[in-house]
């Protein structure tokens, strides 16, 4: 148990200085008030899911440390987006587009609620 935890903590820190550089310089590099370092992260973050998955899923079988250290540590840590897209990918392929769209739409929408609905809640306390 201490070695999945120990690759988590590897991958979730490399994961989050990624994600923080990686912002800060699309954002500076884009300049203005749309959140491109934000964009850039989940896009990138997106295509690295699935080159990673890919990868494991056709060449390579990694022992569970692996998977730990690249998808949930470093991933969960870099960008949760890719997670959400590549489960609405697993719907589109299994041929479930109405959920697949439930999916997207939902958590947008959702999303965007419960944040608008935190900070009310968090400007009551």
């Amino acid at each position: 148990m201490f070695t999945k935890i120990l690759y988590l903590c590897i991958g979730g820190a490399a994961g989050t200085l990624s994600r923080y550089w990686l912002s800060g310089v699309a954002q500076r590099l884009a300049g203005g008030s749309f959140p491109a370092g934000t964009f850039a992260v989940n896009m990138l973050g997106c295509l690295f899911f699935g080159t990673v998955w890919g990868f494991f899923e056709n060449r390579l079988l990694p022992g569970s440390e692996i998977r730990l250290l690249c998808l949930t540590g470093f991933m969960g840590a870099f960008t949760t987006f890719s997670t959400y897209m590549f489960e609405t990918a697993g719907l589109v392929k299994s041929g479930q587009m109405i959920m697949a769209m439930a999916n997207v739409v939902g958590q947008s929408v959702a999303g965007l609620a419960l944040v608008l609905a935190g900070i009310a809640v968090g400007r009551l306390l």
